[in-house]
Parts: C-alpha cells; sequence; structure tokens
C-alpha cells in the first residue's frame, strides 16, 4: 500500500486527494496547508488523516511514500526537490516549475535517485482525448492539418503565473500527447488588461516541420467558459467540447480535396467537398484524475515511466518559456530547441 501526502487543500488539492482516497494500491496518508480553515475541511472530508501546517514536515515524514503537490507554480520546484531528497516520489501540480533550469534539476533529480516524477496533466487521462489519440494513432484522421482551441472562462486570476501558463498548458499537454511530432518554433501574442502585469488573454501558435499548425486562444476575461477544440486531418475532422455533457467528440467525415483537370497549363481549379456522416464514439466514463492517481500508484509500484512523467513537463516547461518570450516581443517568433 502507498501512503501518499497531499501539499495544498485550496482549490485543486480536494479533488487532488478525494482521487487518492479508496485506490486499492494507495492510502491517502496526509494533507497539509497553510489554511487552519482548510485543514479543518481537510481533517472533516477525510478522518484519520494526518493534517499540518508545515508541508516540510509532511513531505520528509515517515508516514508518507509519495507526495502529490498542489500549490501555486512559485513552490513547486522548492517543494519537489525536497520531496526527492527525502525519498518521495512526486506528483506535481501543472505546470511542473516555473523554469527549464528547475525542470531540468527535477527531472535529473528524480532519474538520479530512481524515483517517479509525474506531472498532473489530467486531460490526458480522460476518455475524450484518450479517444483522439487513438483515432489519430489508427490514421482514422489522415493527415494531420491542424489543432484549433479556445479555452476561456471567467477567472480564476493567478497570481503568479499568466495565462498561457494557467489554461494554455492544458492543449499544450494533449497536443503532446495526441501528435507524435515535437514543435519547432512558438509565438504568442497577449495582453493585461487589470492590475498585476500578468497577461490575462493569450493567442500561441505552434509550428511544426511539417504542414501541422497548432493554434490556442486562452482567456481569462470571457463571460462564458468554453473549451472547444477542432482536429482537422485530410480523412476527418474532430469537434471536441469538453463542456458538452455528452457526446464531448463527434467525429466529421469531412473534407476537401483539389483536383486540375485538363492540360498541365490549364491552372483553373475544381474543389470537391466532402460532408458525410457524424458519429459520436463511446468514451471512457472514470474520472480522470481517479484514473490519473491510479496511474502514479501503478508506474511507482512497477517502476514504470508515467505517461506524463518529468520529461514532458519539461517539454512543456520550454514551451511556456519560449510562448512567453515571444508574448513580450510583439509576437517574434522562438525557435525550440531539439
Amino acid at each position: 500500500m502507498i501512503r501518499v501526502g497531499v501539499v495544498g487543500y485550496g482549490y485543486w488539492g480536494p479533488n487532488v486527494a478525494r482521487s487518492f482516497a479508496g485506490q486499492p494500491t494507495g492510502q491517502l496518508a496526509a494533507i497539509s496547508d497553510l489554511s487552519g480553515d482548510r485543514l479543518a475541511v481537510a481533517s472533516a472530508n477525510h478522518l484519520g488523516v494526518v493534517v499540518t501546517r508545515d508541508a516540510l514536515e509532511l513531505v520528509k515524514s515517515p508516514l508518507v511514500d509519495a507526495v502529490a503537490i498542489a500549490v501555486p507554480v512559485s513552490r513547486h520546484f522548492e517543494l519537489g526537490m525536497a520531496a526527492l531528497a527525502a525519498g518521495k516520489h512526486v506528483l506535481m501540480a501543472k505546470p511542473l516549475t516555473a523554469t527549464d533550469a528547475e525542470a531540468e534539476a527535477l527531472c535529473a533529480e528524480a532519474d538520479r535517485r530512481g524515483l517517479t516524477l509525474m506531472v498532473d496533466h489530467t486531460f490526458v487521462y480522460s476518455g475524450p482525448v484518450r479517444k483522439i489519440q487513438e483515432l489519430t494513432l489508427k490514421g482514422d484522421l489522415g493527415d494531420l492539418y491542424y489543432y484549433d482551441s479556445v479555452r476561456v472562462n471567467l477567472g480564476l486570476f493567478q497570481g503568479d503565473v499568466n495565462v498561457l501558463w494557467d489554461l494554455a498548458v492544458h492543449d499544450l499537454a494533449i497536443l503532446d500527447f495526441i501528435v507524435p511530432d515535437r514543435p519547432v518554433s512558438v509565438s504568442a501574442i497577449g495582453m493585461s488588461h487589470v492590475a498585476g502585469g500578468l497577461e490575462d488573454q493569450a493567442y500561441l501558435t505552434l509550428l511544426f516541420d511539417r504542414p501541422f499548425l497548432a493554434h490556442v486562444h486562452v482567456n481569462w476575461l470571457a463571460p462564458v467558459k468554453v473549451r472547444r477544440t477542432l482536429v482537422g486531418g485530410s480523412k476527418k475532422m474532430i469537434v471536441y467540447d469538453d463542456v458538452e455533457p455528452s457526446e464531448k467528440v463527434k467525429v466529421y467525415d469531412s473534407g476537401v480535396t483539389a483536383q486540375m483537370p485538363g492540360k498541365a497549363e490549364n491552372y483553373d481549379v475544381f474543389w470537391n467537398y466532402r460532408m458525410g456522416d457524424v458519429f459520436s464514439p463511446r468514451l471512457s466514463r472514470e474520472e480522470p484524475l481517479r484514473a490519473e492517481a491510479a496511474h502514479f500508484l501503478n508506474c511507482i509500484a512497477k517502476g514504470e515511466r508515467p505517461t506524463t512523467d518529468g520529461a514532458c513537463g519539461r517539454r512543456l516547461v520550454r514551451i511556456l518559456e519560449a510562448a512567453t518570450t515571444s508574448m513580450r516581443s510583439a509576437g517574434r517568433q522562438v525557435e525550440l530547441g531539439r
């Protein structure tokens, strides 16, 4: 039985704690938060679980084998390194760290100690995204053309990261999972409209070595919550609407082909549009966060690398760093190192 401690019981921490409670191979053993009120709630929700205001006390506790960290990004590196140094496996909230240098150090420390380092990219463990990856890898969509996403709502404003690091990271994780290629460059534009200076609206574009384009629009100042993604291919196209209560994924047998009849010097082009059937595939109904928690425990038990391991987390941090550089340079295209 793997004993898990959760650091942070604010917005996301309660969900993380609940995902580990009742796992057949894991046990929720301890919870830490700076707020006494939040610890009182934690104690009421999880009877018998040790609670403490001292995160480092939890991290070093002999009662804990693994630590799930759900605190602001600015504390990820400090607490992650402390946990690894104490011999604990780590599940880190997204994004992995605030800088690529910190991500590199965490990954190296985890590898050196033979410990599991995993990032909480919950969407990767959801039924819709798993189905999209399955369809993509099977070739049902044909050659991928584009990934176009809108991820907006009113808040939640973050105090230490901009909207790219808070919302666009979800799409970067999905892209990293469903597309085998890695982007070669990134550009982004964004603005801040409230006090504090952190960008609350942004548009991010990723270029690849082949004719595939990824575009993500994120915004903390939208009057409605929108979570809609389009994935286009040469054979079929997908609409993924995460706000939709049912039929979150719809596959369209639609497309267009160009024909140039007649002589070679005849440049008239005829467009053939295909508007075929639309179907909604069956999706797994397992709660993504519980599936992710089970995967984390399984990787610890078997010594396997998680799907969203430290290397994955570092790739996304590098993109976010480059995107922030681009955004603060009027959208200049920034090359991504291999």
